[in-house]
């Protein structure tokens, strides 16, 4: 009954009220009602039971208020705690040195600091809370403030913006007026909000611009350095063919006057100036136009263009990756003169060839004559590559104290190893010659391979662990009677080829006593050796499964072994089985007594070993320097004055001792690079500087490898250093020297 009379949507207060009317309602019936069954009494107990329940919905209705009270105070204390958050984080984004603003998940400004487009003076305060991503957008790319790029429309930069905001995270720099740079972060947040940060980046700009400055203005000092110093005439031009770099070596070599090599110059005038002066090979000119009119990528271009006078130049021309392009010219005259000189002397030598096959009938003494005139001609063109060689060495080593920075310490370390590479390609091709020419001595003693076997250890052990390898050596006090130098080559080439051909594993070297004698074996993990190859290995130039080269060895090594223990009176054998390694086996004979005299002098055939430690060098030297050839004279000269040594250098030995008289005044040492057949006149010329002043220590430099004139050198008093002169043994020498008291 008190359910359907009262309404719960009511308020307690009106809930209230009903039921006290009810309440009342019943007690003035029950007072006024005469019904003697007693429905009066129930009626009043009805009514009792409903002001109980009242009272509960009452207490009840009260509990609910006072919650709601609770709750009311909790959620004002927190929006307290949140607004003070806000005000935090309003002041911290404040304190950001940074422009900062903080887009909602749906792309409208929620908050930004004083810093946010600041830079952007004209639409500042156009930046506020409640705008949209779009319209921040929209008004930015309106700035008179914003520089944009040549070609491009503040819509087109609105529209590549707004492209970037689909990203997560996005970092570009904007250009602004006044040399002014802005470098723009956008980032993601994780409820899809957006976190914007502008940060003034123009003392960086124009720090690293001003360093780019510094950087290009000294390589332009470099390759204009560099240009000077070559001897080929080098021009380079843009892609619009103008003159943009050039050497007077260039003026020089095309006969056009130097006032016409000037910034800008076009290269169809320069073509017209060298037609002019009817000096110029038309034809070649001709070529060289059509390839710089030439469409498209053009192809290197190399050929020969002859000037006025009998002048061959050789030109060759090059693009460069934005079109300009590149003509360098060489003088080549001597070159070509010397080809058709030979030409002509190669046609004589087969006739001649031909008559003496005519004349003798066989075959055989032909293969003999050809295989003689090679071995002259890889002796003679390598004596001839060892000069300009030794010469490009000295003038690395004269540049190995100068203040390099890390990539002219890099360059220098790679040009120096391709040097060497060369150099030991040169010293293959000598030791080749020489032992095809059958006049090579050697010198027998009793040579300890302990020590031996230890240095070629240390030489190889560093490039076995650059290679991953393990290279394990067998302790051997065993003596072998043999030529230290030869017997070290041997083996030399003998550990290089195992390490070149072993690609995972290891190499191990031992000396074993067996019945007939004492032999050392160089074992390897490689790949194995057919059988059918067993011979070819020791020819020239045969490598296994590879070609020759530089820089992976020209298949020399196993000729040279072959031949060197043919010397010797030694022998060499090799086991091998496919998958499972090689092994070489050196056959040194019997057992030799220990050498108990003191330790030799070394042999200057021997290298340097790079371990010794570079010597100190005094100071106050005069060196006489004698070289016919100027770049030589001219290499030497610039590394001993690089080590401090005043340098007196001339082209022959009759400048030498009128020099020397004129100034009355001997030299410290006296240094004489020696030609092929002009030995003789070095050997005079110590004599006649003897004659003056008495012994002076000297050393002649040659190419020449002959036991003979080594012994006749030391007995002179003026050892050999060969050529390519080696800097650490010229160093050597020089250390041990000490000025002379006038």
């Amino acid at each position: 009954m008190a359910r359907a009379l009262l309404d719960p949507g009511d308020s307690a207060a009106r809930q209230t009220d009903k039921l006290l009317q009810i309440v009342d309602v019943l007690m003035r019936r029950v007072e006024q009602g005469t019904d003697q069954s007693g429905a009066a009494y129930a009626q009043f107990e009805r009514a009792a039971m409903l002001e109980d329940q009242v009272r509960a919905r009452t207490r009840e209705l009260e509990t609910a208020l006072d919650l709601l009270n609770e709750s009311n105070a909790r959620l004002a204390a927190a929006n307290r705690e949140t607004e003070a958050a806000r005000r935090n984080l309003t002041d911290a984004i404040e304190t950001v040195q940074e422009g900062f603003g903080l887009f909602g998940p749906d792309d409208v400004l929620v908050l930004c600091n004083s810093r946010f487009g600041l830079q952007l003076r004209d639409i500042r305060d156009r930046l506020i809370p409640g705008m949209s991503f779009a319209d921040y957008v929209e008004v930015v790319s309106a700035s008179g403030h914003l520089r944009l790029p040549d070609g491009l429309s503040p819509q087109d930069w609105a529209l590549q913006r707004l492209r970037r905001h689909r990203d997560r995270s996005t970092s570009f720099t904007v250009e602004l007026t006044g040399d002014l740079w802005l470098q723009v972060s956008e980032h993601r947040t994780g409820d899809g909000g957006t976190v914007i940060l502008q940060t003034d980046v123009t003392d960086i700009i124009r720090a690293e611009r001003e360093t780019h400055g510094r950087l290009m203005d000294d390589q332009a000092r470099i390759v204009r350095a560099t240009l000077d110093h070559i001897s080929q005439g080098v021009c380079i031009f843009d892609a619009e063919a103008r003159l943009v770099g050039w050497n007077d070596r260039a003026a020089e070599l095309l006969a056009v006057s130097r006032t016409r090599f000037r910034q800008g110059a076009s290269f169809a005038d320069l073509v017209a100036r060298m037609l002019a002066s009817q000096r110029a090979d038309a034809q070649g000119l001709g070529t060289l136009l059509t390839w710089v009119a030439t469409p498209g990528p053009r192809p290197p271009l190399r050929f020969d263009m002859t000037r006025a006078g009998d002048v061959v130049l050789d030109t060759f021309a090059q693009e460069m990756p934005d079109r300009g392009f590149v003509v360098s010219v060489t003088d080549v005259t001597a070159e070509r003169r010397a080809i058709a000189a030979l030409s002509r002397a190669n046609e004589t030598l087969e006739a001649r060839v031909a008559d003496r096959t005519r004349e003798l009938g066989a075959a055989l003494a032909q293969a003999e004559r050809a295989s003689a005139t090679r071995s002259r001609f890889v002796a003679a063109a390598s004596h001839d590559l060892l000069q300009p060689l030794s010469a490009a060495k000295l003038f690395l080593a004269s540049m190995e104290d100068e203040n390099l920075n890390p990539r002219a310490l890099d360059a220098l370390a790679k040009t120096c190893s391709a040097l060497e590479s060369v150099e030991s390609i040169l010293d293959a091709l000598l030791d080749i010659s020489r032992l095809e020419s059958g006049r090579l001595s050697v010198r027998q003693e009793a040579v300890p391979l302990g020590p031996l076997l230890d240095r070629l250890y240390q030489e190889f052990f560093p490039l076995a662990q650059d290679r991953g390898l393990s290279l394990r050596l067998r302790p051997t006090e065993a003596v072998v009677l043999s030529d230290p130098v030869w017997l070290r080559r041997i083996l030399q080439n003998l550990i290089a080829n195992a390490l070149r051909y072993t690609p995972a594993g290891g190499v191990l070297v031992g000396v074993r006593s067996v019945q007939g004698g004492l032999r050392v074996e160089v074992t390897d993990t490689g790949p194995g050796i057919p059988a059918e190859e067993h011979q070819a290995i020791f020819r020239e130039f045969h490598r296994l499964n590879a070609r020759a080269s530089a820089s992976e060895g020209m298949g020399l090594g196993l000729a040279i072994v072959e031949r060197a223990t043919a010397l010797l009176g030694h022998d060499v054998t090799l086991d091998s089985r496919l998958g499972h390694g090689t092994r070489f086996i050196l056959h040194l004979g019997a057992p030799a007594p220990r050498d108990t005299s003191p330790p030799r002098a070394p042999d200057p055939r021997d290298p340097r070993d790079p371990r010794d430690p570079r010597p100190d060098l005094p100071r106050g030297l005069l060196g006489l320097l004698v070289a016919e050839d100027a770049e030589m004279r001219r290499a030497l000269a610039h590394l001993l004055e690089g080590w401090g040594v005043d340098i007196l250098d001339v082209p022959d030995p009759d400048e030498a001792l009128g020099l020397t008289d004129e100034i009355a005044l001997a030299p410290d040492f006296v240094l004489v690079d020696c030609r092929a057949g002009t030995e003789e006149a070095g050997f005079t010329l110590m004599r006649d500087l003897a004659a003056r002043y008495g012994p002076l220590p000297a050393r002649l430099l040659t190419a020449a490898r002959d036991e003979p004139l080594r012994l006749r050198a030391r007995r002179a008093g003026a050892p050999l250093l060969y050529k390519p002169v080696d800097p650490h043994q010229l160093e050597r020498f020089i250390a041990q020297l000490a000025p002379r008291t006038p």
